[in-house]
């Protein structure tokens, strides 16, 4: 999995090796080089770590892995060595060391643990930095709040019937999405230990009708994205102005499905602050979509706009857009590889 820092041009990977590891580009070359290793010799994890997530400032991340823990750690930026973010260069592969550390992580503030009996497998930070979400393997997704220098768990939603693959909020932090094995979206909302879930989208709705992996808000909130193992992806959209008022009758509906651009599982989904839908699959291909200026009386329609055959070579589970505004985007793959792109233009 790899996820950007929220305000600089900073990548972060997590891994099977039980790793976390940093990427920052040379500013003396277009190459990017691991920077810094956060593993178990450092209070790190024992286990794969699946997901990480910052707090909106970037000076606490969050951390969630296989030895069914959750670590909080504490980012202090006291020097970044970036390059040019106009570097022509399209794809950069990662795998080269550096002698420097530019970031220092203060010791692992705190261990979350004793809440999951299963795998954690996806963090989030709210926008707001307030509350943390977490979602595991035993179906339950954990609301932790933090007190003094401790973290409290306020409330356990449960209610998917499997593994719930991943966990999102919304641009205000008003609302949580989670997505699960059991093929269903669910979208909740609350505040402190009220917590409830508002809808769920599934099958009979016209969702998903397989695992549902993945899921991404655009930048307003009231867009969502879904991909699946059926082969599909999903964008869904609600009433913002009734969203944020609290209104409870602010439903989800669906508004179109793309398919046929993957021919095997759909792993991660990723829409970024201009509006560019990126995916990624087990076909080793990436691809990105636009909102139509097509749009048919039942809402909006998306169009391919590139695609990347052979973007890896095996799986790719993961892709990221830099939050930068850069149009950088990330991806990650199970050959070992992490890639950045720079996409220069839709033309």
């Amino acid at each position: 999995m790899v996820q950007w820092h929220p305000t600089v041009d900073v990548l972060f990977s997590c891994s099977y090796d039980n790793t976390i590891k940093v990427w920052a580009e040379d500013g003396d070359s277009d190459d990017w080089r691991c920077v810094q290793t956060l593993g178990e010799s450092n209070s790190g994890h024992s286990s794969t770590v699946w997901a990480l997530s910052f707090n909106g400032t970037g000076d606490k991340m969050v951390t969630c892995s296989d030895d069914l823990t959750i670590k909080v750690w504490g980012v202090d930026i006291t020097r970044l060595q970036s390059g040019d973010g106009n570097a022509s260069c399209c794809v950069f592969i990662l795998w080269k060391l550096a002698e420097a550390t530019f970031w220092n992580f203060e010791p692992c503030e705190a261990v979350l643990e004793e809440r999951h009996t299963r795998t954690v497998r996806s963090c989030a930070w709210s926008p707001s930095g307030k509350q943390l979400a977490t979602a595991s393997f035993d179906a339950t997704t954990a609301i932790w709040e933090q007190n003094g220098s401790e973290f409290e768990c306020v409330s356990t939603l449960e209610g998917h019937e499997n593994e719930v693959k991943s966990v999102s909020w919304n641009a205000s932090g008003s609302l949580l999405a989670t997505c699960s094995r059991d093929k269903c979206v669910w979208a909740e909302d609350g505040d402190s230990d009220d917590w409830r879930c508002v809808q769920t989208l599934g099958e009979s709705n016209s969702g998903h009708s397989s695992t549902v992996w993945a899921l991404s808000f655009n930048g307003t909130g009231d867009k969502m994205v879904t991909c699946s193992d059926d082969l599909t992806i999903k964008v869904w959209g609600v009433d913002i102005t009734r969203l944020q008022s609290g209104d409870g009758n602010a439903s989800w509906r669906h508004l179109c499905t793309m398919s046929g651009y993957h021919d095997r599982t759909i792993f991660s989904v990723h829409w970024s602050r201009e509006g560019i839908i990126a995916t990624g699959a087990a076909d080793d291909a990436i691809r990105l979509f636009g909102e139509s200026e097509d749009h048919s009386i039942d809402g909006p329609s998306y169009k391919l706009l590139l695609k990347k055959e052979k973007a890896h070579d095996m799986d790719i589970n993961s892709v990221q857009w830099s939050p930068t505004g850069n149009r950088l985007l990330a991806s990650a793959s199970d050959d070992g590889t992490i890639k950045i792109w720079k996409l220069e233009s839709l033309h």
